[in-house]
C-alpha cells in the first residue's frame, strides 16, 4: 500500500530543483510505485542562465539514475522553447531526437536526458510523474489491458497503447492530455503510469492516490484466488533450504560463468516461495516480460528448473547445468529469429533462475546487478499476479522485449560504463584479511574488481575491513565471516556463507599466519603444535575447501600461498614457524599438480619481514626478532631493510600487488610458481 509522505514543513522553502528532488525520492522509497532505475519525474521552471536572462527549463531525471536516491545534479536541464516546436512533427527516431535534445541543453555538465523527455514536455502541465506501480501495470498487463484499465478509471484516464518508449509515444501522451482535459492520468499498456498538476504537491498526491485505487482494485480481485495455482512444492524449511544451495550454488554459477563472471543472489522470501511453488507457475512464468523496465534485468523470460525436493539435491546438480545449457540455446534461438543487421548476442545466460522449494536466484556482473536483477523480478512477480487475478496475464511479445533489450540506446548506456577491471565478476576469499598482508590484499583485488570475503578470526578488525571496502567499491563487495583456520567446521562454515553470499568463490589467498619462536631448546610441544595447527593445517583445510567449491564450479579458479622466506631458508631461532612455512610451500607445489587438469592454478608469495600494519608482529615476536639479532626493537625495521639487496623496507601493499598479480589472468599460464618479495635476500633466492 502506497503511503503518503509528502511533509509540507519538510518541503517548504526548497528551491525549485531541490522540491524536485524532494518529491522524486518520496515515490523512489516504494519500488511498488517506481522499480529501481525507472520511471522519471520533472518540473517545468523559471531559471536565469549565464547572462542574467529568465529561460523556461524542463528539468527532468535524466537517463540512469534512480529517483530513490537522485540529487540535484542528476537532472538534465532542457530550454523549453527550443523542445515544443517538436511536438508538430509528424515522426523523429530515437538517434535525431537524442540529438536534438542534447543541443538544447540549459546548463553544460548535466547527465544525458532520458528517452522519455518529451513525455514531459508535451504534458502541458507543470509537474509530472512517469511511474512503473506494481498494479497499475497488472491492469495494463491483461490480454484486454485497456478495458481493465477502464473499469476501475473509467473516462478520468487514457489510454496508450504499448510502443516502445521514444518521440512517438510522448507524442501520443501529450495529444491525450491536450484532447482531454478532464483526465487524471494516461496509462500506458505493458508500461506504466502518468500524472501530473500545476503544483508539485498535487502532483505526487495525484500519483499515490491513483496507485492506490489500483491496488485497492486488484487486492479485491484477488480474494480467494490462488493466483499461481494451487500449491505444487511445498518450501523446505529455512536451514534445508539454506543447505541445498550451498550445495548448488557453485553449479550454477559454473553453467552461467561461461562467457563472462558472473556474481549470484539468493532470494528465498515468502513471495519468491510461493510464486516457484504454484502449480501455475512453470507456465506463466515463461509467458514474458511484463514492461520495458524489468525486462533489461531480467530478460524475456526466466529459467523454471523442473525439480521437486522428492528428487534429491543430486538430481538438481545434474539438472542444472543441462537446464541451462538449454535455456542459453533458446536464447540464442530467440536472438537469430529477431536480430537486426548489425546486432551482436549479448550474453545468453538466465539473470533468474526460479527453483521449486528452493526460492530464486539471479545472476548479475557484480552484486549490484545480481540485486537489480532480484528486486525487478519481485516487481515482476506482483505484476504478473495482479493481472492472473484480473483474468491473465499478457507480457510484451518477444519482438518487443527483443527491440528493448537490444535497443541501441539501452546498449549505449553500457559502451558509457569504463572497461570491466581484471578480476570483475570474481570472489575471492582472503584469510588474515583483518590486517596486514590481508587487508592490504583484501583493497588491492578489490580495486581490481573482485568481490572479496574478508576470512579472521579477528572480528572488529574484519568487519572494518569489509565495511570500507564496500564504502570504497558499492554495494556489497566485500562480506566479513569470522574463520578459525584451525578447526575444521569453521572453514567449512566459512566457504559455505561464502557461496550463499555470490554464489562461488574464484580465488583463495591463503594468508592466515602467526609468529614466533625461540631456539630448539626453548620450543615447547604447544609452541610447536601452535605454528603447525595455524600455518600447515589451517592452509591445508582452507586449501582443500577451496578446492571443493573451485571443482564444482568447473571453470578454474587460483590460489596464492603466502609463505615466507622461511620457506626455503633457514630461520635461526624460529625451528616452528620455518618448518610450518615450509610445509605451506610444498603444500602448494603438491596442489599445482592436482589442480592443473582442471585449471586451478596455485602459486606463492615468499615476503620477508612486513612489519608495518601487521598484528603478528606485535609485543614479543617483535622484541624476540630484534633480541635475536642484537638490536634495539625501534631499529628493527632498519636492520631488516639494510640486510636485503636493494635496502628496502617491505610493506604490506608490495606482497599484495605480487598476489594480484598470481591471483588474475596476467599470471594464467603460471602455476607452482614462487615470487620473492623480500628486496633480495641471497640465502632465499629460489634456485
Amino acid at each position: 500500500m502506497p503511503q503518503n509522505l509528502w511533509n509540507s514543513e519538510a518541503y517548504q522553502g526548497l528551491p525549485d530543483l531541490d522540491g524536485l528532488v524532494y518529491r522524486s525520492n518520496l515515490l523512489g522509497r516504494d519500488r511498488a510505485v517506481v522499480n529501481i532505475y525507472g520511471g522519471n519525474t520533472s518540473a517545468k521552471l523559471k531559471l536565469t542562465d549565464h547572462v542574467g536572462r529568465t529561460v523556461d527549463v524542463l528539468a527532468v531525471k535524466a537517463s540512469g539514475s534512480d529517483i530513490f536516491d537522485i540529487k540535484e545534479k542528476g537532472f538534465a536541464l532542457l530550454k523549453l522553447d527550443e523542445i515544443m516546436p517538436l511536438f508538430q512533427r509528424e515522426a523523429m527516431s530515437d538517434e535525431a531526437m537524442t540529438e536534438y535534445l542534447n543541443r538544447t541543453a540549459f546548463e553544460l555538465g548535466r547527465p544525458r536526458q532520458s528517452i522519455e523527455t518529451l513525455l514531459h514536455a508535451f504534458v502541458p502541465f507543470k509537474h509530472v510523474d512517469h511511474t512503473h506501480p506494481d498494479a497499475v501495470i497488472s491492469l495494463a498487463c491483461t490480454p484486454g489491458g485497456e478495458a481493465s484499465a477502464r473499469a476501475l478509471y473509467g473516462k478520468r484516464m487514457a489510454w496508450v497503447p504499448y510502443i516502445k518508449p521514444g518521440f512517438t509515444l510522448s507524442k501520443w501522451i501529450g495529444q491525450q492530455v491536450i484532447d482531454n482535459p478532464g483526465i487524471e492520468c494516461v496509462v500506458m499498456g505493458k508500461h506504466g503510469l502518468v500524472t501530473w498538476a500545476d503544483d508539485p504537491q498535487s502532483c505526487y498526491n495525484n500519483t499515490i492516490r491513483l496507485i492506490q485505487e489500483a491496488e485497492d482494485y486488484i487486492a479485491a480481485k484477488k480474494q480467494g484466488k490462488k493466483v499461481f495455482g494451487d500449491l505444487k512444492v511445498a518450501a523446505l524449511a529455512a536451514d534445508e533450504r539454506r543447505a541445498v544451495m550451498a550445495e548448488v550454488l557453485p553449479f550454477i554459477r559454473g553453467a552461467v560463468n561461461t562467457r563472462a563472471s558472473n556474481i549470484l543472489s539468493y532470494d528465498d522470501s515468502d513471495a519468491v516461495l510461493d510464486m516457484v511453488g504454484g502449480s501455475k507457475t512453470a507456465e506463466v512464468s515463461q509467458i514474458g516480460a511484463a514492461c520495458p523496465d524489468h525486462l533489461v534485468h531480467v530478460k524475456r523470460q526466466p529459467l523454471f528448473v523442473d525439480w521437486t525436493p522428492a528428487e534429491g539435491v543430486e538430481a538438481l546438480k545434474a539438472k542444472l547445468p543441462q537446464a541451462i545449457q538449454a535455456y542459453q540455446q533458446r536464447y540464442v534461438e530467440y536472438f537469430e529469429r529477431c536480430k537486426e543487421a548489425g546486432d551482436e548476442l549479448g550474453n545468453p545466460a538466465p539473470r533468474v533462475i526460479l527453483l521449486p522449494g528452493l526460492g530464486m536466484v539471479n545472476t548479475g556482473k557484480d552484486a549490484l546487478n545480481a540485486d537489480v536483477s532480484r528486486q525487478l523480478y519481485h516487481r515482476a512477480i506482483q505484476v504478473i499476479g495482479g493481472s492472473e487475478a484480473l483474468g491473465g496475464f499478457a507480457s510484451l511479445t518477444e519482438k518487443e522485449a527483443y527491440d528493448i533489450e537490444y535497443w541501441p540506446l539501452e546498449l549505449y548506456k553500457l559502451k558509457l560504463a569504463p572497461p570491466a577491471r581484471e578480476l570483475a565478476g570474481k570472489v575471492v576469499l582472503i584469510t588474515g584479511a583483518a590486517s596486514g598482508i590481508g587487508r592490504s590484499t583484501a583493497y588491492r583485488l578489490a580495486s581490481d574488481g573482485a568481490h572479496v570475503v574478508v576470512a579472521d578470526i579477528n572480528e572488529a578488525g574484519g568487519q572494518e575491513t569489509a565495511d570500507e571496502i564496500n564504502r570504497s567499491f558499492g554495494f556489497k563487495r566485500a562480506i566479513f565471516v569470522r574463520m578459525d583456520v584451525t578447526r575444521e567446521d569453521a572453514v567449512i562454515e566459512s566457504f559455505r556463507q561464502a557461496v550463499l553470499a555470490y554464489g562461488g568463490v574464484d580465488i583463495v589467498v591463503n594468508n592466515a599466519g602467526i609468529a614466533g619462536g625461540a631456539t630448539i631448546e626453548d620450543t615447547t610441544l604447544d609452541m610447536w603444535n601452535k605454528n603447525i595447527a595455524i600455518l600447515a593445517t589451517g592452509y591445508f583445510l582452507v586449501a582443500r575447501e577451496g578446492f571443493k567449491v573451485l571443482r564444482q564450479q568447473g571453470v578454474g579458479g587460483s590460489m596464492v600461498f603466502v609463505c615466507s622466506k622461511n620457506s626455503i631458508a633457514p630461520g635461526k631461532g624460529a625451528a616452528a614457524y620455518s618448518a610450518a612455512k615450509a610445509a605451506e610451500l610444498h603444500l602448494a607445489r603438491s596442489l599445482a599438480e592436482e589442480g592443473g587438469a582442471s585449471g586451478i592454478r596455485v602459486n606463492s608469495v615468499l615476503p620477508d619481514a612486513v612489519i608495518r600494519g601487521s598484528s603478528i608482529w606485535d609485543g614479543q615476536w617483535k622484541e624476540a626478532r630484534a633480541k635475536q639479532y642484537g638490536v634495539e626493537v625501534d631499529n628493527l625495521n632498519d636492520y631488516y631493510r639494510q640486510r636485503n639487496t636493494l635496502k628496502v623496507e617491505i610493506l604490506p601493499e608490495d606482497i599484495a600487488e605480487a598476489i594480484s598479480f598470481l591471483a588474475g589472468p596476467r599470471a594464467a599460464k603460471t602455476t607452482g610458481g614462487v615470487i620473492t618479495v623480500d628486496g633480495g635476500v641471497p640465502v632465499a633466492y629460489v634456485r
